[in-house]
């Protein structure tokens, strides 16, 4: 009889029908990708990984960009799961530290899965200890000699803001490098704020030798304020970011940065959160492994510093 079927099916040339299934099982088959990020290259990879999960799983996906910090956000998620009831949520940074989105959540029972939370201890989904790579890099800047390392932060609601700040300063502490707040320049995780805070760090009497930019669109911006500069890079001032997305390779000099997976952090979260939905039990946490991806945006420290 399977045979038979099956066979019906390929002569038919047979697909199932979406709005039947949803119909039958009581579920939408939908997941939606919620993003408030100004890298959209981070925002494809993840986009691509956790399109990957849903294709094997035979779910759609809804990608909707929004507004964190806009008053009306919560009600804008709350519409958005009455009109289309996706059976799960894919919440990227900074909108998976939503307090009073999770709390809608909790109240509605919709599940959902974080993409680096702060709280990368509780919870489903998929995330990187930004920390000790953070702090890995810094080390790496201090062993090529660099006494003057700033960093450009991320966004300040934003988790990853939060671990790479800490790693930057647990990486000068370990290299017994005194931090100096002058040095530290909020940015948005975007280009313009990488050149804007360079700039900023330029202008300083004695400025860095090396820069940490908390995202590779951040250090892009930061390799353009050198160029602007007339400062050399690695000779002047060696530069490196965080994530290794595609630009951080089309870039020259390349740059140095931590490889952090988003596109396998984006299939691992969707495959987490279909499983909480398939079987009604939360998934896991997942952590996935950083590595340093050294180039030639960083070198040794130069004896004499330009102005």
């Amino acid at each position: 009889m399977r045979e038979r079927i099956l066979a019906a099916v390929e002569m038919l040339g047979y697909r199932p029908n979406p709005s039947a299934r949803s119909l039958a099982s009581n579920r939408a088959f939908l997941v939606a990708l919620l993003y408030d990020n100004p890298s959209p290259h981070y925002v494809m990879e993840v986009q691509q990984g956790a399109l990957e999960a849903c294709d094997a799983h035979q779910y759609s996906m809804m990608v909707r960009p929004l507004v964190s910090g806009a008053p009306d956000f919560v009600e804008r998620v709350d519409v958005l799961i009455s009109q289309f009831r996706p059976d799960g949520l894919l919440l990227t940074p900074p909108i998976c530290d939503h307090p009073a989105l999770l709390d809608m959540l909790r109240t509605r029972n919709v599940p959902w899965a974080s993409i680096s939370p702060k709280n990368y201890t509780e919870g489903v989904g998929a995330t990187l200890d930004e920390r000790s790579a953070s702090c890995e890099m810094v080390l790496h800047l201090a062993s090529l000699g660099h006494r003057r390392i700033a960093h450009i932060t991320g966004h300040p609601t934003h988790g990853g803001n939060v671990w790479r700040l800490r790693g930057y300063r647990d990486g000068l502490e370990q290299a017994h490098l005194a931090y100096d707040p002058e040095l530290v320049v909020e940015g948005r995780f975007s280009f313009d704020s990488g050149v804007a805070g360079a700039r900023r760090l330029f202008a300083l009497e004695h400025r860095p030798t090396a820069i940490f930019g908390a995202n590779d669109d951040t250090a892009a911006g930061i390799l353009w304020a050198a160029a602007e500069r007339g400062l050399k890079v690695p000779k002047d001032l060696s530069v490196c970011g965080f994530d290794d997305i595609p630009l951080a390779r089309q870039v020259w000099p390349a740059l140095t940065t931590v490889r952090q997976p988003s596109q396998d952090m984006g299939r691992i979260a969707a495959m987490q959160l279909l499983r909480t939905i398939k079987s009604g039990k939360p998934g896991q946490m997942v952590s996935v492994p950083y590595t340093l991806r050294l180039r030639q945006s960083t070198g040794v420290a130069p004896r004499r510093v330009r102005p």
